[in-house]
């Protein structure tokens, strides 16, 4: 018999059980209502049971179950230290592998990937040591919730923490593929610089302006990067506009060859010129050149290359067009003819004393562009960002050892 249900009488009345007597709490009596409905042909139950509240009968059944647990932890903590030590031993195991730098820096191709695999061992170590020490205690119930509750954490965390964990797996990327190196001159979407270093949550970039530029790693994963600095060759070109009576072929000549007696442009490939388009008064020639990034700045070089072939076109009599305005004025009782008051006359006619062009200074008074300019390549910035790189507070992920994708 049930000791706490020792005060509890039973009656039975065609299939209706009768409870009377007196029970110490609530407990106790839906336990004897739930035990007296399980016996066959019971059609219901009746509760007349007394619930007495009293203190010494609430407060030993309590307390015993104290003791209970208390013996049973007791008896229990031989096994729970087994199953702390072993958890003990096997993430010390991991943290010592995962320490061991050299083994992931020759496994993976760079720094930041080599850290990653040995977080990703730490963290493995964690888990196989905490499966261990539940399933030895016989606690896989709670293993069970464990995990199934951080399967949900995790994946709240992950919408929330989407775009960090986009720019994060970017910066994977980048440091996989190594689009371009240190001091490159680079173009990534709308920004230009050169690259100072890859971490893992930016691009630095120094602007041509001398300032510090970050672009969050996503960006340039995702974007579109112009690289001068791979090739050295470069390519510029201008346009430049001669008289309509000029001819332009002869032009477009006198021009290349004046690019080709720069020391700065390449011989090959060649200059060249096309006729870009032809307008009323005008016809405009596009004028292309190369040059060695690594030794000449393209800046200067396509400014002293336009005022070369100017210069020339102009020394060789091709005239460079001006504006054209046509007046009408009308008389109300006169009608006059249309009188043209322009700056280029029509051909064969001749001009005015006043309007006669000026003959422009010789070849050998002007002063010629490339004895003032200074055409060599600018390194104030790669300076700068060789200073920047000297500053070892954050990790480069560019590897000149690897191979630019």
């Amino acid at each position: 018999m049930l000791e706490p249900l020792a005060g509890v009488e039973v009656e039975v009345r065609e299939g209706v059980v009768l409870l009377s007597g007196s029970v110490s709490n609530n407990v106790q009596a839906e336990r004897a209502l739930s035990l007296a409905s399980q016996f066959p042909g019971v059609v219901t139950v009746d509760d007349g049971i007394e619930r007495r509240l009293d203190v010494q009968g609430n407060l030993s059944p309590m307390l015993a179950k104290i003791q209970s647990d208390l013996n049973q932890w007791l008896r229990a903590l031989p096994l729970v230290g087994l199953a702390l030590l072993i958890f003990i031993v096997v993430v010390y195991l991991g943290y010592s592998l995962a320490r061991w730098s050299r083994l992931w820096l020759r496994l993976t191709p760079n720094p930041f990937v080599a850290e990653l695999a040995a977080q990703a061992v730490r963290i493995v170590a964690i888990l196989v040591g905490l499966v261990v020490t539940l399933n030895l205690l016989g606690a896989t119930a709670l293993m069970a919730t464990i995990l199934g509750g951080a399967g949900v954490v995790g994946l709240a965390i992950g919408f929330a923490v989407r775009d960090t964990m986009e720019n994060y797996i970017s910066s994977i990327m980048l440091s996989l593929r190594q689009p371009f190196r240190a001091n490159d001159h680079v173009v990534i979407n709308e920004f230009e610089g050169k690259v100072v270093r890859l971490t893992s949550r930016a691009t630095v970039l120094m602007t041509l302006d001398g300032n510090q530029l970050r672009i969050p790693n996503a960006m340039v994963f995702k974007g579109v990067i112009l690289n001068y600095t791979r090739n050295p060759q470069r390519r510029f070109k201008f346009e430049l506009g001669v008289a309509s009576a000029d001819n332009a072929v002869r032009a477009m000549s006198v021009g290349v060859d004046a690019m080709q007696s720069l020391p700065f442009v390449l011989k090959e490939p060649r200059a060249r010129a096309i006729i870009a388009s032809v307008g009323d008064s005008n016809t405009v020639l596009n004028f292309t050149g190369w040059i060695n990034q690594h030794e000449t700045d393209f800046g200067g070089a396509r400014s002293l290359a336009i005022q070369t072939v100017t210069n020339t076109l102009d020394e060789q009599g091709f005239s460079m067009p001006e504006p054209i305005y046509r007046l009408r004025f009308d008389s109300p009782s006169t009608r006059q003819s249309l009188v043209d008051a322009a700056t280029e006359l029509p051909p064969g006619t001749e001009p005015s004393e006043g309007s006669k062009k000026q003959p422009g200074p010789s070849s050998t008074s002007r002063l010629h562009a490339e004895e003032v300019m200074d055409v060599s390549p600018d390194t104030h910035i790669d300076g700068m960002v060789n200073e920047e790189r000297a500053i070892e507070n954050e990790t480069d992920l560019l590897d000149a050892k690897r191979p630019v994708e």
